[in-house]
């Protein structure tokens, strides 16, 4: 009975609706369907399956369109003082690293700076090899002829600048222990009364407590204002360099920056670099810096604070603030004339444009921080930065503020993150040692990239203020060129040695 009406049943369905040959073969593909999502879960199947999109190569990344152009890969930067330079680095520092070009890096950490650029000061100009180096864009004071001998006729030439008092003010707080005009004021107002109690233009140092930006430049910071002089110094500015940033308006200079050099949105993305806390917690001396401790590791010598000193006073009345434009008058010559300029460049570009675009980057800049950044973002004191090897450089009497990466970021992500976070030192130590390997020291076992070598507390005038050399570490004979060649001074240059110490 049961038999009988099997057959009748499968004769009603089958034989009604299909053929039995496609009702096992429907069963068969089920079987092998169930089959295979089994596997995939014993095997883990996101093994097997492309890996999900990144932040970093989204539609995002890259912005609004910016037509047929191709990216500029010849870039010279004048990274000016206390204007933000340090940002705009990490950007090409980013941009460069993530398309295998070549730096023009100094040999220690600044182009010869504060003397006048000289090409030798270029790690590898002198290779045996034909050497083609797309950016330059550390410390230097500008000497366009000897850029020119390193980098290409195309180069695409720009800076930024601040305004003076802005400027002075940050200034003061990280070179009061290294310009004498500074160290013997109580406070920035003090100096801005009485400039010429405080102010020597032979003591070395000074240049950073007087027309910075002007000196910056390659001109003469200690000449007498004039009218024909300072346009005289615009105009070599304005032959020079093909785009003048504006501190004050940073986004918006990001925006003319992508749209000039034809990059994605996410290479001008970034985060603020070698900011001052504003609201000085007690200080820590440098020897509580990883520097100073590589330092004292190696047995040089650091000046330590016996005690936490009180942060400078920067309090400055209106009447002071125009007291340090009229003393930076050639600076405030150059800020007025630019930002003009910089405004003009605005208006043809196209105002509503550019608030899309500044809105679109501030957006992007948020999304980037939620996802590599803890605390949403928010800079901290370099001593709560788990990672020493990303800790900012310490300088002056003010604290320099860094970031902490999102824990559990996949490898991927955590590099792309990390470039927008490492210091400079930091970065240009990796550049270093990516280009000319043999000369970079050993990588150390509690960092993401290079250790800086101890040298960093001696080589950079503008952060130490060595007083053995007046706050100037120069390259001696001896040190080595990318190859380990000996370097020997001649005239004030340093060369590469040839046989027993002859000079080329």
């Amino acid at each position: 009975m049961f038999r009988r009406r099997a057959r009748m049943l499968r004769w009603l369905v089958c034989g009604r609706f299909a053929p039995l040959w496609m009702w096992k073969a429907l069963l068969l593909f089920v079987v092998v369907a169930f089959a295979g999502q089994l596997l995939g879960v014993i095997f883990n199947k996101s093994s097997v399956q492309p890996p999900a999109r990144s932040i970093f190569s989204s539609p995002d990344a890259e912005g609004p369109s910016l037509g047929p152009c191709q990216p500029h890969t010849h870039i010279m930067f004048l990274k000016t003082h206390k204007t933000a330079s340090s940002t705009v680095l990490n950007m090409l520092y980013r941009f460069g690293e993530e398309r295998g070009l070549r730096f023009a890096l100094p040999l220690g950490y600044q182009l010869g700076y504060p003397l006048p650029f000289n090409a030798h000061r270029v790690k590898g100009f002198r290779s045996p090899r034909a050497m083609e180096f797309h950016i330059m864009g550390n410390h230097m004071r500008f000497n366009k002829p000897e850029v020119e001998k390193v980098m290409p006729a195309d180069t695409f030439y720009f800076s930024i600048i601040r305004d003076p008092v802005a400027l002075a003010e940050s200034s003061f707080a990280y070179y009061k222990e290294v310009a004498p005009a500074f160290r013997k004021a109580k406070g920035l107002g003090d100096f801005a009364d009485d400039t010429k109690k405080y102010y020597d233009a032979r003591l070395r140092n000074n240049h950073y407590a007087r027309n910075l930006l002007w000196f910056d430049f390659g001109l003469d910071n200690n000449a007498n204002f004039s009218l024909l002089l300072a346009q005289r110094g615009e105009a070599v500015i304005r032959r020079a360099f093909k785009l003048i940033l504006v501190s004050e308006y940073f986004d918006q200079s990001m925006i003319l920056l992508r749209h000039a050099l034809c990059w994605p949105l996410d290479a001008v993305v970034s985060f603020s670099l070698n900011a001052r806390q504003q609201k000085p917690s007690g200080l820590v001396g440098i020897s509580g810096s990883w520097v100073g401790k590589a330092a004292a590791a190696a047995g040089v010598g650091v000046r330590e604070h016996s005690q936490a000193k009180a942060p400078p006073n920067l309090s400055l009345t209106q009447e002071q603030r125009e007291k340090l434009r009229e003393w930076n008058a050639l600076d405030w010559y150059l800020y007025k004339a630019f930002n003009r300029t910089f405004w003009e460049e605005i208006d043809r570009f196209g105002r509503v444009q550019m608030e899309q675009e500044v809105a679109l980057l501030r957006m992007r800049r948020d999304v980037l921080a939620r996802v590599c950044l803890r605390d949403g973002g928010k800079p901290v004191e370099a001593h709560r930065i788990r990672d020493k090897g990303i800790r900012p450089f310490q300088s002056g009497f003010v604290k320099i503020l860094g970031y902490e990466l999102q824990p559990r970021l996949d490898n991927g992500t955590m590099r792309a993150c990390l470039r927008l976070i490492r210091p400079e030192i930091q970065y240009k130590d990796l550049l270093d040692f990516k280009q000319f390997p043999r000369a970079q020291p050993a990588q150390g076992p509690q960092s993401q990239g290079p250790v800086v070598p101890v040298a960093a507390v001696r080589k950079d005038p503008s952060r130490t203020g060595d007083r053995r050399t007046g706050g100037v570490r120069k390259v001696e004979d001896g040190d080595r060129d990318w190859d380990g060649s000996r370097l020997l001074r001649h005239n004030q240059t340093l060369v590469r040695g040839e046989g027993r110490g002859r000079l080329r």
